[in-house]
């Protein structure tokens, strides 16, 4: 039989490449003649990089969601519905953590399976403080006492901005001239700016990766950060010197963590493969119950199956991670996936990142971003 040597392309993290590797090395083993290699880019390189240039050389690609609106457009990946496998996607859909299993849903076609699962959530050290703050009043009060840490490179400055306005029940990009109203845009702009204004001015060039290595790391460092996608590893024992504790976002009032901007990733087969069937069985397996609660969560990956959040093995080996962020994630808010909206988030987290520099005003900053949105919809 002739060998099948597939190639995939991830993001560079431990719980992106690792859960990866570990995987791809269990299914060769139980798949003789089937070998997969697995490379990496940085989280940001690997973003701007294009499906079409990844699909034209890697048989899977693990992608974020609001890619497949241009997918879809451009067919650069292979759906997965409608192949004989339709039972196993029920059951996924069946399995999905809040939206990440639909999020991959454009235009009727499933065009990757859910197999991380991320959205804004508050992380601790509770060696430094008892809890997490309990909303965004808390939040703020704790960044005055120089407590908190902020991840506000500018994509995480916009995810930020979104959570909040979606926390609130601001619509966002439902209308066809206008992103935002501009007097809710105008109030989460201030709320964010508050919050800015209260930190270290560093937290302006970290991302929440940069800003959990400083809490981990660091036997001063920052004891809390209320809103950044959560990444488990963090909460594991000997990942870091100082284990990080995770929780519910803080929303405003009592509106609870409602409204954080879903994250996370799902696996893709490219539609150039020259072995789709057996780059879709792997994708399949490894988005199941059976490895996402096993070893895609023990080499170090973040599922986006229930399976695994509501396993106590999981749970115990993380601080309840999963059990302590499930209504964060269950509400989270899915973002707009039409072809260009890729271009909206890059221009647009600029934008508002160029607002807490104070290189703009509230009116500017608001005028901006409608622009951004209409130029990028056409």
């Amino acid at each position: 039989m002739a060998e099948i040597a597939l190639r995939g392309m991830t993001w560079d993290h431990a719980r992106g490449f690792d859960p990866m590797v570990a995987t791809a090395e269990d299914w060769a083993r139980s798949h003789p003649g089937v070998t997969i290699t697995w490379e990496k880019r940085s989280l940001q390189a690997f973003a701007d990089r294009p499906i079409r240039e990844m699909a034209d050389t890697y048989d899977l690609m693990v992608i974020d969601h609001p890619h497949v609106g241009e997918v879809a457009a451009r067919g650069d990946l292979l759906a997965l519905d409608g192949i004989g496998r339709d039972d196993e996607l029920a059951k996924l859909s069946a399995q999905s953590v809040g939206l990440s299993h639909p999020s991959y849903i454009f235009g009727g076609r499933q065009w990757a399976l859910a197999i991380d699962a991320a959205t804004p959530v508050a992380a601790f050290r509770p060696d430094r403080i008892a809890a997490a703050p309990a909303d965004w009043d808390e939040a703020k009060a704790m960044a005055a006492r120089g407590l908190v840490a902020f991840a506000l490179v500018p994509i995480n400055a916009l995810m930020t901005f979104f959570g909040l306005a979606r926390n609130m029940d601001y619509p966002v990009a439902e209308d066809p001239d206008r992103l935002m109203d501009r007097e809710h845009a105008r109030h989460i702009l201030s709320e964010l700016r508050a919050m800015a204004a209260l930190v270290d001015p560093r937290c302006l060039t970290l991302d929440p990766v940069g800003i959990y290595d400083r809490m981990a790391d660091d036997p001063e460092g920052p004891a809390c950060s209320p809103f950044g996608y959560g990444y488990t590893n963090y909460s594991r024992d000997g990942f870091r010197r100082f284990p990080l504790v995770f929780a519910d976002a803080p929303g405003f009032g009592a509106n609870g963590p409602r409204g954080t901007v879903l994250g996370g990733t799902g696996i893709a087969v490219s539609a150039f493969s020259r072995h789709p069937e057996a780059a879709m069985a792997y994708a399949f397996h490894i988005a199941g119950a059976a490895c996402q609660k096993g070893l895609y969560f023990t080499s170090g990956g973040q599922p986006a199956n229930a399976a695994a959040w509501d396993d106590d093995a999981c749970n115990a080996a993380s601080r309840d991670f999963f059990r302590n962020t499930r209504r964060t994630l269950e509400t989270a808010w899915l973002r707009p996936r039409h072809d260009g909206y890729m271009a909206l988030q890059d221009r647009a987290g600029e934008v508002v990142h160029a607002f807490l520099r104070g290189e703009a005003t509230e009116a500017e900053t608001v005028a901006r971003l409608d622009a951004a949105y209409r130029e990028t919809r056409r």
